[in-house]
């Protein structure tokens, strides 16, 4: 049996990366999966149909995670087309490493962190309880990171940390005021290959951060979306408040 049989899910920032890999793995299993994109509607689109070729339904639509406003209107215009939400990913976040964004300054980067991947999940969070409290159930999974509570040297790495670790004190403390009706989690990836790790990081400094883990190699997207999937389905319907690392034992 699929194991997200007609379960009508949203996945934020889901048009490239780990998210479209959440994405196209949860119609896979039998969902019907909504792609927030910010602005990448060209990738969304590849995401959905990528999804409609296996015989699901799905659709894109554009929210800025940042701004609540957007986010209720995101889970409206949901609600409108399918009348439920099952399942709700966080996975939208601000990419402060790439492209012109890598060039703004410390604050700046700060600021749309915790505007986007802090402030944008504990919105998101908020407002679509309310709906799943009124279907009467619901599961959220949000997205840490594996170093934010252990440490990483450098500047980059003490903004993730500062937003990445709010993620987690918030999920925890959610999980125990929504539960048993919602189920809340957390999945914290350690290094993935994503456009950051195959083209802007350093050769030394990918082969120094390869022989720190013990398995021998970075995460895949699809390695993420298979900690998400399992953290959505009933197999883990005994977990609430966690978080796992999805790192190669690097932690």
């Amino acid at each position: 049996m699929e194991r997200l049989e007609n379960k009508i899910t949203v996945i934020t920032g889901a048009s490239t990366g780990i998210g479209a890999s959440i994405a196209e793995l949860f119609a896979s299993e039998g969902a019907d999966v909504v792609v927030n994109y910010l602005t990448s509607k060209e990738n969304a689109e590849i995401v959905v149909n990528n999804i409609k070729s296996i015989g699901r339904q799905a659709i894109t639509i554009q929210a800025d995670m940042s701004k609540k406003n957007e986010i209720n209107k995101l889970i409206k215009e949901v609600i409108d087309k399918f009348g439920k939400i099952d399942v709700w990913v966080n996975n939208a976040g601000a990419d402060i490493l790439t492209g012109e964004e890598a060039t703004i300054g410390t604050d700046e980067k700060l600021e749309k962190l915790i505007e986007t991947d802090l402030k944008g999940t504990i919105n998101a969070c908020w407002s679509i309880a309310e709906t799943m409290g009124k279907q009467g159930h619901g599961v959220i999974v949000n997205m840490g990171w594996d170093l934010a509570i252990h440490g990483f040297h450098g500047i980059n790495p003490q903004i993730f940390a500062t937003a990445k670790s709010g993620i987690l004190g918030f999920t925890r403390a959610f999980a125990k005021t929504v539960g048993p009706m919602i189920r809340v989690n957390m999945v914290a990836p350690g290094w993935v290959e994503t456009a950051f790790a195959e083209n802007y990081m350093e050769k030394g400094f990918y082969e120094d951060r390869l022989a720190e883990i013990p398995l021998g190699r970075f995460a895949t997207p699809r390695d993420i979306a298979e900690a998400v999937l399992f953290l959505a389905s009933e197999e883990s319907s005994y977990l609430a408040g966690e978080s796992i690392n999805i790192n190669g034992g690097l932690i």
